[in-house]
């Protein structure tokens, strides 16, 4: 009983650590998204933290709709780099978890 304690100790610590590095790898990935038609480029790392912002020039000239496409696009790249960054991080934690009858955290 002990042993198994230990060893599910053990495992979930070396858990928690492959978790704070896929956290780390997730600065390194990059998600891009764009406007439907071009105009604002957004990249953002899957931590969701922006990298770059690209603006056509015709966007400038209308603060509004400016706004707007900054609001749409932001939005669908947040929640692109949301996906990506929970789906990594639930497949380390998944992989990680002892056998621990009864508790399905993962299903």
């Amino acid at each position: 009983m002990f042993g198994d304690m230990m060893g599910m100790m053990s495992k979930l610590k070396e858990t928690q650590q492959k978790v704070e590095e896929t956290k780390k790898r997730m600065d390194t990935v990059l998600i891009d998204e764009s406007s439907a038609d071009g105009l604002l480029k957004i990249t953002l790392t899957a931590n969701r933290e922006i990298k770059s912002i690209s603006i056509a020039d015709q966007l400038l000239k209308d603060k509004e709709q400016l706004e707007d496409y900054l609001v749409v696009t932001l939005n669908k790249a947040i929640a692109k780099a949301s996906h990506v960054n929970e789906t990594e991080l639930a497949a380390v934690a998944k992989e990680g978890m002892p056998d621990i009858p009864g508790l399905d955290l993962f299903k």
